[in-house]
């Protein structure tokens, strides 16, 4: 148990620099452009959440997170239909979809990202090995059948280095303007 003293600076991150950095940049450009966002998570597991929730005042921009790690929660929570799961896989373009769309139904935010991934280090297949990310972003008002999702290949950086990649590419999905494709 910590002792009062202890705590002196309980305002201080353990997330890393580079990822609550992203995350302010995220939130002030959102805030500037006035649109609120969300985020639906899976082998991140609430790593983006808490990355904009370091960030004071994030509440003017940051409307939800969805963590959905395991496939039912993905159906209960975001609406992913289960078809697509056994079809495609959790790892997939059209999971990754379906969890970008849901988070966005669902939050009422104007723009929301989903993460779906291989974290390691098991669970990688030949097709989806370790550090296998696949992103998915939904923005209100666009065509529901336009599909934006991506496809990255970390390699195996490591439980914590996937995790880590992952966040930050969602992260910059976030910003106002960001595109899928190199570099994104």
């Amino acid at each position: 148990m910590l002792e009062k003293n202890d705590v002196s600076d309980c305002s201080a991150t353990t997330l890393p620099t580079e990822l609550v950095e992203l995350a302010r940049q995220v939130i002030e450009a959102n805030r500037a452009a006035g649109k609120r966002i969300a985020i639906a998570e899976s082998c991140t597991g609430g790593l983006v959440s808490a990355a904009l929730t370091e960030i004071p005042g994030s509440s003017d921009v940051f409307e939800a997170g969805f963590i959905t790690y395991a496939d039912q929660a993905k159906v209960a929570m975001l609406g992913v239909a289960l078809d697509l799961i056994d079809t495609f896989g959790a790892v997939s373009i059209a999971v990754a979809w379906a969890m970008a769309r849901g988070a966005l139904e669902r939050s009422g935010a104007d723009v929301a990202v989903a993460i779906t991934g291989v974290a390691g280090p098991d669970g990688g297949t030949e097709k989806k090995p370790v550090g296998t990310v696949v992103f998915g972003r939904a923005r209100k008002g666009h065509d529901p059948e336009d599909i934006v999702a991506d496809k990255r290949e970390f390699g195996d950086l490591g439980r914590g280095g996937v995790r880590l990649q992952a966040a930050l590419c969602a992260l910059e999905l976030l910003m106002p303007g960001a595109s899928f494709g190199e570099g994104a």
